[in-house]
């Protein structure tokens, strides 16, 4: 079995800037063939890790939000971990 790190914004869901060059977390949509993929991966026994930066420029907490749309978009997953990303080059 294997171990996934997947980023949330951009991959498994839309993103939405604003004009300021911020994004509206609350304005993504899901894109739904990924989350299949990463769901199927999850049945068949890997470990899916979401992690994602929200909130890592701007301070606020958007774990609560996060949550509700996993769910809402129906994503297994092992843990989910927000802000506090660390730099780096690929991912």
């Amino acid at each position: 079995m294997k171990v996934y790190m997947v980023d949330i914004d951009g991959t498994i869901c839309s993103e939405f800037l604003l004009l300021d060059g911020s994004k509206d977390y609350n304005k993504a949509k899901p894109i739904k063939d990924r989350i299949k993929k990463l769901n199927n991966l999850f049945d068949k026994g890997n470990e899916i890790h979401y992690w994602t930066a929200r909130g890592s420029v701007s301070g606020l907490n958007h774990k609560e939000l996060t949550v509700k749309q996993l769910k809402e978009w129906g994503c297994k997953y092992t843990s989910l971990r927000v802000g506090d990303k660390p730099h780096y080059d690929i991912w």
